[in-house]
């Protein structure tokens, strides 16, 4: 479960800093959006730990942060700026994300049974949720894979 933190938190952190190079565009208004319903998953998390009487293990979403803030450093193809493959990467990275949560709230719901046992989650609105971030991001997803890929059609 402290993994799952962990890569709640690192997800939260790449939407914010997504939002954060998209500023002022469509795609930074879709992804403040997304940003905040991941930062209010990472929260609803913690709650089903806290109800499971799971300790969240403070070093690990801290770590992942670093990592995630280590791994702004990468250029794609340019020493400076916000290239059009970093833009597609992140997009690409957060649409694993959200599957991933999404493929999490199935699990607890189904497999697990949480979904009668803890009052601190909606599962049903939390899965639905995740498709709605998905089908939000994706649109920008596939216009930043062929800006970067085949270049701008501008």
């Amino acid at each position: 479960m402290n993994d799952q933190l962990a890569l709640g938190v690192a997800w939260r952190e790449l939407a914010r800093r997504t939002r954060d190079q998209n500023t002022g565009t469509a795609l930074g208004e879709a992804l403040d959006e997304v940003a905040t319903g991941i930062a209010e998953d990472v929260e609803t998390f913690r709650s089903v730990m806290r109800e499971l009487s799971i300790r969240a293990d403070p070093l690990e979403p801290a770590l992942t942060t670093v990592a995630e803030r280590i791994g702004r450093w990468k250029p794609h193809g340019r020493l400076r700026g916000y290239s059009p493959l970093s833009r597609f990467e992140e997009l690409e990275f957060l649409v694993m994300g959200l599957e991933t949560k999404k493929q999490l709230w199935t699990t607890m719901r189904d497999l697990a049974g949480l979904g009668e046992r803890l009052s601190t989650a909606d599962f049903d609105e939390l899965i639905e949720r995740a498709e709605r971030q998905r089908e939000r991001i994706e649109p920008f997803r596939v216009e930043a894979g062929t800006e970067a890929f085949r270049g701008s059609s501008r």
